[in-house]
């Protein structure tokens, strides 16, 4: 039997849903990328910056050394390290990176780069859950 809604009630879709994608810094540039934002603190090692064709470069979205050396040293860590990472980003100076991660038009994607080789567990993937959660 089909689940049906109240009347009057629709679900409304996130901001945000299908919007944010991410990808590895070092997998090509494609079209469908849309805005490429790097948020890793540091540029990813042997890649030239015309290379990476980031548009936008949002360090303070990144986890403080702290939380990024702990998930790195023992990705069992994972959760607390997503919990950890989560009280960061309501906080400066991640506000403000986020405030302009907002900004951005609507029309297009926007592909978070990641560096890490786990692609299961890193920060982009942790700030992507962040962001389709936030209302």
């Amino acid at each position: 039997m089909p689940v049906t809604k109240p009347p009057g009630k629709t679900a409304r879709p996130r901001k945000t849903a299908g919007r944010f994608r991410i990808k590895r810094v070092y997998e090509p540039a494609s079209k469908d990328d849309g805005l490429r934002v790097l948020v890793d603190r540091l540029w990813p090692r042997g890649i030239a910056k015309q290379k990476a064709r980031i548009d936008l470069w949002l360090r303070d979205l990144s986890p403080s050394d702290a939380l990024r050396r702990m998930v790195h040293a023992d990705p069992a860590k994972w959760d607390e390290f997503v919990k950890a990472y989560g009280r960061e980003l309501k906080q400066e100076p991640a506000q403000s990176a986020l405030a302009d991660l907002r900004k951005l038009p609507r029309s297009q994607p926007v592909r978070l780069l990641y560096a890490a080789r786990d692609e299961a567990h890193n920060n982009a993937v942790a700030l992507k859950r962040w962001l389709e959660r936030a209302k």
